[in-house]
């Protein structure tokens, strides 16, 4: 194949890396592998106040054990604060190395820093004192602990570390005398050790450092100086300075040539002598030859600095015991060691510089570093011997050396009574000085051991050789190694020197086999080379394998004797170095002798060695267990070396035979590693070795893998098989096919039983399938075709195929290898698509005929082959562009090449096809959606060639299972994520195509591709919308979408399932009421049987039922209870209903009829008493194709949540559609703007002004919003650049049975907001001339009516419009609703009053006197002017009956005002009394005239007699029965209006709706200056508080009443013009309060009234929008009236800033009357109320500006009283 492989190396270490990616192991650390480290130091700044020079010594201590670690780091810092080589200014690194593990896991670790002052004595000394001095001054101490355990890695961090001062020990004698109790215990004294010092600081939780100290910045360095340097080049340069460990690393490289000498100078005490206080005792150190001769620059103080020849130590002041614990590092060359020696001098210093001068040494002390045996000084403490005496004879290194140096060496003299110190005897004071130093050696070729010391000088002393020898064992190893190379000379030397005595031979072997175990130690594994390069180049004794291998055999062939037990097993963990000295040794022979007749001695020694080996091997398990581990571990380690010089092919023969003497099922996992290490010898690689060993290790592997296999090792197995693998896929091995056939023939089945035998989490699975892809690989077709033709019957190849299927799709579903192994997995994707390749050709030949047709093996292949191709790792188009490129160019889009071939075997299948529909359908439709165009150009037509095949072999002549099938399998792969809109337009057009060619499917399958079009088409919105869109509306439309398709298809499987995804869209958004409505599509399909309940029916896993009944009782508790949550109480009651027929009839479950009857029972009683808000409703248009195909040029209307407001509901759909344009036309969208890819919003009505931009679709597109909106057409109005969109309002249908009954309010009110279909909106319009006298005359209402396709609610909260009618109503016929509009509502109180005789009067009071007194101002003269007059007659003469009906309206409100009036005087209270009064006054005056021009109506007895009242009912209102015609056309248009919120209402659909009875909808004029354009936006603001606040209203007896009427109205005119002289008309907005009483605490007490003065317009002065004065001139008043407007009561208004009103009853919704919001007005700007306070009223009232009789304005409690028909209706 053109494709490129990866070798198998590289496939088997690709499966080993998955190995160990599947492992769950630990997280280890960057250091976990390194076994030395380095830590990096930088010093920043060192601040102190010392004003002399100061020299900083830093080294690694640790606290625990009062020991340095390393040795110092010498910083020279300047009595100017910088360094004194002003060079390392900022270059002052250290690097500390050589520390190992065992040194980092230390409990702590301290980074400690000793400072040096050099100058005077004390620091106030002056010029003539003696200078140069050193002085100890303090120390500095940092826990490195957390930084050395890897805890901390900031290499940037600055760590400041506190300086310590110490004091002298005057100071402290001093002030003990002086202030003996405040000595603190942590002063230090200067005369403390060093150890003792620190230890101290660091256990002081707190240091006074006064700012003083070092800064510094740490890091931890993995590895040795050379890596470090090496790694971190960046960090570790020439300069910096190198401060190694005191003493060796954990590992001991064999080119670290070291030989330092540490001198620690400890203490020492010396006699005053002469002198009354101590001595200020200098010692100076220095190296001398044993001829008295300076070695220069051999004393290293620090690292950072070159050597000195003289180191003068510290000066203690009058201390007799210092102690100093200065270290130095000596280093002199090798050759040098054995004549030198370090001297000491002792001499008092002064601090007088001239007294100084005088001083000469007191004394002399030194060491050898030589002892007398020839080992190196001893590590540890040495106490010398101090000489006093002549200072020549002390200076002259011939004379002392020749005397003791330690107290040791003289103590052994003096016990052989030496006689040496005649001349140079110690004084009597000279015995009481004394001084101690400490030595360590750290050298590469000094040794401190005399048995070693004694091996390597043999021949000097060859009667020790035994001794010596066996001593050997117990050296320290790092001695040895450090003389591995004169050491094995030795060894063989002896060997070959004392052949004669073969018990040489053994102790040399057992030496030997010592320092080969000991090179393999970690810390000395480094020396492998060197023991190496030892072998190939140094080593000489040619004879040596014949004693090597002479005493190998015999340690071997006596295995049992336990005292060589240990000898031998250490000698097989040697094996692999003696073979190499045995060969070695053997090729050397070669060489100087060339082949001699011992060759067969030497192969007769190999093979008798294997022949012990087979022995040992046979023997019983339990013994020597441990002999054949090792055996079976180290034996294949020889091969390489002995094949050199002996047959391969005779050597694998005999490793065929060893392998083969270990007993069955013993040492398994041993047996197989032994032979894993012979395939990776060079042994394997030879095709002659091959043809012995591979028959074996396949035999072995074979019973491995066995299914009879108890407990199979597939570890080691996996390992043996990979390395097999491996070499016969190498090209330089010689010819393998024989051998790859062998491995096919017994292994390849196995290997896959053992892979479908694993589970997915097996650690080894990645490794098997590895092995099983690389003989998949090695197999060329000869190979497929030979391993067939193997099989005996044809049942084993079927067996085989199927194991094969099913494994390759097992494989390929779960992963075996990590998801972003790109590599392995595209080598697994390529070898297994050949192998289907090959084993489809035997399907095509095997089992295709008739006779041999395997269904379920070519089921078995198709599912296969699809599953491949769909694999993710195929998907290239998931990849990046760079990625896809790399695998199509190496491997190629192996989609295509499955698919092509999915295509053919479809084809070839000829007969038989129609035994895989439709099962097969799904499969293919997965292969066409692969996003792949020339795939599903290809795959595509396969469905026409299923539609062909079941039409002509069904029997039926369709294609009815294709069809179902692939609408079901569609439906899930789109959902699931495939599919887009290009192979939508691709499926349509090449089924067309080819349906459009058949003669019989022209037809049918036209329908059925155009239908398959549509439903993936809804289905892609669907999946946008799910995946991309948050909006839950719009998850719900495309949900509702496909929902209809399938009810559509009669899928009830599908479309259950749909159905509850919407339910759960409703639950999670509370919209419980439709997620009622959609459980009750479920609850629909089923029926009140015992038919079994088929799966397709049970959706959800919590509903068990076994039969219809009991699913569809489920369904029903369910949906009841969502109703109950929606306060449908209405639709649970009918359910309960049809649920209680059950359970009483049919199931005969009375316990549960109980219940359910107890629930009924507390539905109904929720359906009176409880409160329930009832929804507004918008109208919204989407118009332009930037929407969703289900929005797209389409107008909805919009059922509003809970006391969710216009601008709420705006907001939200702005959360939806942010970036939609605004349409500033009014007119229906053309089609430029329907076809444009913009979203727009068009806003009814003829100009938009001062509103809000209604939101709309992201994608460009139009909304447009119908609300009930006011718009102002007129002239003098004006644009602004926002939006307003209006509500609608629902036309209530009541049923039959409830007409011209006295039908609660509370059932009623259910209705106008439920179970309807018609919505209306209306706005104003002109026809004729404008009459500035009375505009009314030609002011008419335009209504338009939408139809929803369904009624509300349903299963969504919003509906498409499908049907929308125009109609226009006169200006009479406006007057006429609305006179029986504000009839009814009188009519409402009054028998709310007459029914419940404990509601409150202040509702009452309010309605009464907004009624009355804006009539008794001569509103309807307003009416008179338009209708009455003989011109309006002779004009329209058609309306004489309307007039008279009018009049009659007029006439009958009289009689409902008295019973309003008599009912209110019965109720007066105290406080009232003075409103009453007036309103009585009034109402004579206005009844006198009315009853004059329009006669006189009497009210029958049942509307004033008393009755039994009904807690919490309403009825009707009473109407006259001249009106019943009448009545029985508007009394349902009057519910509504009285029903629906504030919307359409806002909107004037009838004059004088928005407070005034026979407001006209004409512009007004301010009658001041004052612009009020602000007001609407901050009342809609107010009435937004208080809508919220409403929820917490509670309900007494008579505010459930009271909380069900209020009627809406029109709102009033939006700009104010110079009213006419007989009409005043002012915008009106009342604020309502609680119905119930008021609290004791705000008493109503009228205010004193002034009759006297003359009286005005009511709200004449009250018409200023800024409230400032009350001295505004009023304009004139329409009549004469003489009472002052302060008479209207209650208590008088006094003027106050507006405030925010008190938020509405929970029922009463936004009015006409209470609110002239920005929603209530499409026209423009409003007339704001006035805004005024009654005193000692709870709450603020807004008057209105001007009202007219009939429609009047109420105050703000009476709309409370009115019910929840809204607020707004309260005129």
């Amino acid at each position: 194949m053109s494709c490129q492989y990866f070798s198998f190396a590289e496939t088997k270490m690709l499966s080993l890396l998955s190995l160990m990616q599947s492992m769950d192991m630990r997280a280890q650390s960057i250091f976990s592998s390194v076994h030395t480290y380095g830590l990096y130091m930088n010093f920043k700044n060192f601040v102190c106040n010392i004003g002399e020079d100061a020299e900083l010594f830093m080294a690694l201590y640790d606290p625990d054990h009062s020991t340095f670690i390393s040795e110092n780091y010498l910083i020279r810092w300047g009595s100017n604060g910088m360094p004194k080589e002003i060079e390392k200014l900022n270059n002052l690194q250290a690097v500390f190395t050589d520390l190992s593990s065992t040194d980092l896991i230390r409990p702590r670790i301290s980074l400690v820093c000793q400072i040096v002052r050099v100058g005077h004595m004390e620091l106030k000394e002056g010029k003539k004192h003696t200078c140069g001095l050193r002085r100890p001054f303090g120390v500095a101490v940092m826990d490195i602990t957390d930084i050395v355990h890897g805890k901390v890695d900031d290499e940037e961090k600055q760590y400041f570390i506190p300086f310590q001062q110490i004091a002298m020990e005057t100071y402290i004698r001093q002030r003990q005398l002086i202030m003996s109790p405040l000595i603190t215990s942590h002063v230090i004294g200067e005369n403390e050790p060093l150890t003792s010092v620190l230890n101290k600081v660091i256990a002081a939780k707190e240091v006074n450092h006064k700012g003083q100290g070092l800064w510094v910045s740490l890091k931890l360095l993995p590895g040795d100086l050379t890596q470090v340097q090496k790694n971190f080049s960046h960090l570790v340069d020439r300069s910096t300075a190198i401060a190694r460990k005191m003493g060796f690393p954990e590992i001991i490289l064999p080119g670290d040539v070291r030989n330092d000498i540490y001198v620690t100078l400890i203490h020492g005490e010396f006699d005053k002598g002469k002198k009354k206080t101590p001595k200020n005792v200098e010692v100076t150190m220095s190296v001398y030859d044993e001829e008295g001769k300076l070695q220069e620059k051999a004393i290293h103080p620090g690292a950072g600095y070159e050597g000195i020849s003289e180191y003068k130590s510290v000066v203690y002041y009058q201390v007799k015991q210092p102690c100093w614990y200065e270290t130095v590092k000596v280093s002199i060359a090798i050759e040098e060691v054995t004549r030198c020696h370090i001297r000491f001098t002792f001499r008092h210093r002064s601090s007088q510089e001239s007294r100084d001068k005088s001083e000469r040494a007191f004394g002399v002390a030194f060491v050898k570093l030589l002892n007398l045996d020839g080992t190196t000084l001893q590590d540890g403490r040495h106490d010398l011997v101090v000489y006093k005496g002549d200072n020549k004879k002390m200076e002259d290194a011939k004379f002392y050396l020749t005397l003791p140096g330690t107290k040791l060496e003289l103590e052994e003299k003096e016990l052989q009574a030496s006689k040496t110190l005649t001349n140079f005897a110690a004084t009597k004071d000279s015995t009481k000085d004394s001084f101690q130093i400490a030595t360590l050696i750290c050298s590469t070729k000094l040794t401190q051991n005399v048995d070693l010391l004694g091996l390597l000088n043999w021949r000097s002393n060859s009667q020790n050789i035994k001794h010596n020898l066996k001593k050997l064992m117990a050296v320290d190893g790092g001695e040895i190694v450090k003389f591995l190379q004169d050491t094995l000379d030795a060894l063989f030397n002896i060997m070959m020197e004392m052949s004669d005595n073969e018990t040489y031979d053994f102790l040399v072997f057992d030496a030997l086999v010592f320092i080969i175990s000991l090179i393999g130690d970690i810390k000395f594994q480094h020396f492998n080379t060197v023991l190496e390069t030892y072998i190939y180049k140094h080593f000489s004794a040619t004879l040596a394998y014949v004693k090597l291998s002479k005493v190998l055999n015999f340690y071997v062939a006596n295995a049992d004797d336990s005292s060589k037990t240990e000898l031998l097993f250490a000698a097989l963990k040697a094996l692999k170095y003696l073979f190499r000295f045995i060969i070695q040794s053997r090729i050397l022979y070669l060489r100087f002798y060339g082949q001699s007749e011992n060759g067969d001695e030497f192969n007769n020694s190999i093979r008798q060695l294997f022949l012990a080996f087979n022995m040992l091997m046979d023997r019983p398990l339990e013994e020597a267990v441990k002999i054949k581990g090792a055996a079976l571990k180290y034996l294949p380690s020889i091969i390489n070396d002995v094949k050199l010089v002996f047959d391969p092919v005779e050597l694998s023969e005999l490793f065929c035979k060893f392998i083969q003497s270990i007993p069955d099922n013993q040492l398994v996992r041993q047996k197989l590693n032994c032979m894993t290490k012979i395939v990776e010898s060079n042994l394997f690689r030879q095709a002659e070795c091959r043809d012995a060993l591979l028959p074996l290790l396949i035999d072995q592997l074979s019973g491995q893998l066995d299914d009879r296999s108890s407990k199979p090792d597939h570890e080691a197995s996996s390992q043996l098989l990979s390395n097999i693998l491996e070499v016969l896929d190498r090209k330089d091995v010689g010819p393998t096919a024989t051998h790859v056939q062998q491995v096919m023939e017994r292994l390849l089945r196995r290997i896959n039983r053992t892979v479908i035998g694993m589970s997915r989490e097996s650690p080894y699975i990645g490794s098997f399938v590895a092995c099983m892809i690389a003989v998949l690989r090695q197999m060329d077709d000869s190979h497929y075709s030979h391993y067939i033709n193997t099989f005996k019957t044809r049942q084993d190849i079927i067996d085989f195929l199927m194991e094969t299927f099913i494994m390759f799709k097992y494989l390929i579903e779960k992963h075996v290898y990590a998801k972003d192994w790109m590599v392995m997995n595209m080598t697994q994707n390529r070898t297994f698509l050949r192998a289907i390749n090959q084993f489809a050709e035997v399907l095509t030949k095997r089992f295709m005929d008739q006779k041999n047709f395997e269904l379920q093996l070519w089921n078995n292949y198709f599912h296969l082959a699809v599953e491949f191709l769909t694999h993710e790792s195929l998907q290239l188009e998931t990849f990046s562009q760079a990625k896809r490129n790399k695998i199509v160019k190496k491997y190629g889009d192996m989609r295509k090449e499955i698919g092509f071939r999915i295509r053919d075997m479809w084809y070839n299948l000829g007969p038989h096809k129609m035994k895989f529909i439709p099962s097969m359908v799904g499969h293919i439709l997965e292969v066409t959606l692969t996003p792949e165009v020339e795939l599903r150009k290809a795959t595509i037509p396969i469905f026409f060639d299923m539609m062909q095949c079941e039409f002509n072999f069904s029997g039926n002549g369709n294609f009815h299972m294709f069809e179902n099938e692939l609408i079901t399998k569609l439906d899930q792969e789109v959902e699931g994520g495939r599919g887009d809109e290009q192979y939508k337009v691709l499926l349509e057009k090449l089924l067309l195509e080819h349906c459009r060619k058949h003669k019989y499917l022209s037809t049918s399958g036209e329908i059925f591709v155009l239908l398959v079009s549509s439903l993936l088409e809804n289905l892609l919105d669907y999946r946008t919308i799910i995946m991309h869109d948050e909006s839950k509306e719009n998850r719900m439309s495309c949900t509702v979408n496909v929902l209809n398709f399938y009810k559509e298809k009669k899928r009830q499987d599908i479309f259950i399932r749909y159905l509850y995804k919407l339910r759960d869209l409703h639950r999670d958004c509370e919209n419980y009421t439709e997620a009622a409505y959609t459980l009750l599509l479920h609850a629909e399909l089923l029926q009140w049987s015992d038919q079994p309940c088929d799966s397709q029916l049970l959706q959800r896993a919590n509903y068990h039922a076994s039969t219809q009944q009991e699913l569809k009782e489920k369904l029903y508790q369910e949906i009841i209870s969502y109703f109950d949550k929606g306060k449908m109480w209405e639709k649970a009651i009918k359910l309960s209903k049809e649920l209680a027929e059950t359970y009483e009839s049919k199931v005969f479950d009375y316990e549960g009829l109980g219940n359910l009857l107890k629930k009924r029972a507390s539905f109904y009683e929720n359906i009176i008493k409880a409160m329930r808000p009832q929804p507004e409703y918008f109208a919204v248009g989407y118009y332009g194709q930037g929407f969703p195909s289900f929005l797209r040029n389409k107008i909805f209307i919009y059922r509003g949540k809970e006391y969710e407001r216009r601008e709420d509901f705006s907001l939200r759909l702005l959360t939806q559609f942010p970036n939609a344009e605004k349409m500033t036309s009014t007119t229906p969208p053309g089609e430029e703007i329907k076809t444009s890819p913009k979203q727009c919003i068009l806003a009814k009505g003829r100009r938009m002004i001062d509103a809000s931009p209604i939101p709309v679709y992201k994608a460009g597109g139009q909304v447009s919003a119908w609300d009930s909106c006011e718009t102002r057409p007129f002239p003098s109005l004006t644009s602004s650049s926002d939006m307003q969109c209006f509500t609608v309002k629902p036309v209530m249908s009541l049923p039959p049975s409830y007409k011209d009954k006295p039908v609660p309010e509370q059932i009623l009110n259910y209705y106008r907001a439920n179970e309807v279909q018609q919505f209306s909106y209306s706005r104003p319009f002109r026809k004729g001339e404008k009459d500035p006298d009375n505009e009314f005359a030609t002011m008419w209402i335009e209504r338009t009516t939408y139809t929803t396709a369904y009624t509300f609610p349903g299963i969504l909260k919003w509906f498409e419009v499908k049907q929308i009618s125009t109609e226009e109503i006169s200006p009479l016929e406006n007057a006429i609703e609305t006179m029986e509009l504000t009839n009814e509502r009188i009519s409402n109180c009054v028998q709310q009053h007459t029914w419940d005789r404990s509601l409150s009067v202040h509702p009452l009071s309010m309605l009464l006197s907004g009624i009355i007194d804006p009539a008794v101002m001569g509103g309807y003269s307003n009416y008179e002017k338009a209708f009455f007059t003989e011109k309006y007659l002779q004009e329209h003469p058609e309306d004489q009956e309307k007039i008279e009906l009018l009049k009659q309206l007029i006439a009958l409100q009289m009689p409902l005002l008295s019973e309003g009036i008599r009912i209110h005087g019965e109720k007066l209270t105290e406080q009232l009394k003075p409103l009453h009064d007036r309103l009585s006054s009034c109402f004579r005056e206005l009844k006198e005239k009315v009853e004059k021009l329009y006669g006189v109506i009497t009210l029958p007895p049942s509307l004033t007699e008393r009755k039994q009242s009904r807690a919490g009912s309403m009825v009707l209102p009473y109407i006259m029965s001249s009106t019943l015609r009448r009545l029985s056309i508007t009394s349902v248009s009057s519910s509504v209006v009285s029903s629906s919120s504030n919307s359409s209402d806002n909107a004037p659909s009838r004059p004088g709706s928005d407070g005034s009875i026979l407001e006209p909808l004409l512009e007004r004029r301010a009658s001041s200056g004052a612009r009020v354009e602000d007001v609407p936006l901050k009342e809609d603001n107010e009435n937004r508080i208080s809508k919220l606040k409403r929820k917490e209203w509670g309900l007494s007896k008579s505010q459930v009443i009271a909380e069900k009427a209020p009627e809406p109205e029109l709102m009033s005119p939006t700009r104010k013009t110079q009213r006419p002289k007989s009409l005043q008309l002012m915008d009106s907005r009342l604020t309502p309060f609680h119905a119930s009483s008021p609290p004791p605490s705000t008493p109503l007490s009228p205010p004193p009234l002034t009759p006297k003065t003359t009286r005005t317009p009511s709200s004449s002065s009250l018409q200023t929008d800024e409230l400032t004065t009350a001295t505004v001139p009023p304009p004139p008043p329409p009549k004469s009236s003489q009472r002052n407007s302060t008479e209207i009561a209650p208590p008088l208004p006094v003027r106050r800033e507006a405030k925010v009103p008190p938020p509405p009853p929970p029922k009463a919704r936004k009015s006409g009357i209470l609110s002239a919001e920005p929603g209530s007005h499409a026209g423009g700007q409003t007339t704001p109320p006035v805004h005024v306070e009654f005193q000692n009223w709870p709450h603020p009232v807004h008057f209105p500006r001007r009202a007219l009789p009939g429609h009047h304005q109420v105050p703000a409690s009476s709309t409370e009283a009115l019910g929840p028909a809204r607020a707004g209706e309260a005129l």
